[in-house]
């Protein structure tokens, strides 16, 4: 009888373990399931960070530096090109603007003043290129940081003749602070080229012959590299 009732046990025993060893295999199973089901695809891009994306184009850099000749030659390639996408201001209506709004164009973004002698002789100059070279793909953004109101700065536009440039405001010195702390602005005016994404490709300190023919192969050079 002893031996009879251990060889009647003995089945209901494996079976327990086959059932238990199952059912772990299956709980390993699912673990091994979710975790190939949560590991990224390889085509998914690692980063949609505008500052990481902008880190990447050194080449552009690089050939807006060897661009840049003779009356623009001090206009120097960003070692590390960063986002200007965020800098905000006013527009030309009041409302409240970003570079991001122009995203899909180049830019030549130039901070000025009323009271920077030097700017007063750029200014005709950059109006001459964005007559020359504004559209669809390109724009001069010139960003006025005098305090106060805008009728200074408007009366300053109309006595030295500007035609084509739109009044952008920043009474704050936002961007100006903003461009000093990413070590491009020193003084004024400064002069920033942005590409179609809104990444900072070269930068100048000083005013430039804006209107010369060297400014406009180094325009056409910034909307061809991109």
């Amino acid at each position: 009888m002893t031996i009879r009732n251990e060889t009647q046990k003995t089945p209901r025993n494996a079976s327990r373990k086959i059932i238990l060893l199952a059912g772990l295999a299956g709980i390993v199973a699912g673990a091994v399931a979710v975790y190939v089901m949560e590991r990224p695809s390889g085509n998914i891009v690692a980063s949609t960070n505008p500052s990481d994306q902008c880190a990447m184009k050194t080449d552009a850099a690089k050939k807006l530096d060897a661009a840049a000749t003779g009356a623009v030659a001090a206009m120097r390639g960003a070692d590390t090109p960063q986002s200007m996408s965020s800098l905000s201001f006013t527009a030309p209506d009041g409302k409240p603007a970003r570079l991001a709004d122009f995203k899909g164009k180049t830019l030549l973004v130039n901070l000025w003043a009323t009271w920077c002698l030097p700017c007063r002789e750029e200014m005709p100059a950059l109006d001459a290129l964005e007559t020359k070279k504004g559209g669809d793909d390109f724009q001069v953004v010139t960003i006025n940081i005098d305090t106060g109101d805008d009728e200074k700065p408007k009366a300053f536009l109309s006595e030295i003749g500007v035609k084509s440039l739109q009044l952008y405001r920043d009474a704050s010195m936002g961007v100006f602070n903003d461009l000093k702390r990413k070590n491009l602005a020193f003084g004024l005016p400064v002069t920033v080229l942005v590409d179609k994404e809104g990444c900072q490709i070269a930068a100048m300190n000083g005013p430039a012959d804006w209107s010369s023919d060297d400014a406009a192969r180094f325009i056409d050079a910034a909307i061809s590299v991109q």
